[in-house]
């Protein structure tokens, strides 16, 4: 497995969904159903290295977009898996050759675990902070899953907002 570091301060985009834009650096919400790198349960935040790449995350194939709110982020993490640059047998254990396939088919209508969470799983089990890995989404963009529990001192995943423009609460709504 190739890791490498993230940062110091690098940068990186995500939309919230409103609702949520007061908890910019969770990963529960992620963790409710899963995603590509998380099973259910396990708390697990996307971010994009470009804001495009963000968008066409977020969107997820939909032909319009709902409401959200773009936020940048300064990443500083000791070790990420790097699968930025797609499956390498020369690099990767042959089960990484399988990260891209369908997980929601596999999951959801299959009933059987995506590969991709049997990955996480050793990345998580090893104190690896998250995973880089190429957006299916958007050619050439640059994904980045971060496991909050496996961050320590000297990691940090900061939303910038420097005016306190994103909501503090669920206040408004209901």
């Amino acid at each position: 497995m190739k890791t490498t570091l993230v940062g110091p301060d690098e940068i990186f985009h995500r939309y919230l969904t409103p609702k949520w834009a007061f908890l910019p650096t969770s990963g529960a919400g992620a963790a409710v159903d899963g995603g590509r790198f998380n099973r259910p349960g396990i708390e697990a935040l996307y971010l994009s290295l470009s804001a495009q790449t963000a968008l066409e995350e977020y969107r997820q194939g939909a032909s319009i977009v709902p409401p959200a709110t773009l936020a940048a982020y300064k990443v500083t993490l000791a070790e990420v898996a790097d699968l930025s640059q797609g499956f390498d047998p020369d690099i990767w254990d042959h089960a990484w050759k399988e990260w891209d396939r369908a997980w929601r088919q596999i999951a959801r209508i299959d009933k059987r675990i995506p590969p991709s969470w049997k990955l996480a799983d050793l990345v998580i089990t090893a104190g690896i902070r998250g995973i880089l890995f190429p957006s299916l989404r958007h050619a050439g963009g640059t994904n980045l899953v971060v496991f909050p529990a496996n961050l320590v001192d000297g990691d940090k995943v900061a939303v910038h907002d420097p005016d306190h423009r994103l909501p503090q609460n669920q206040s408004s709504w209901p």
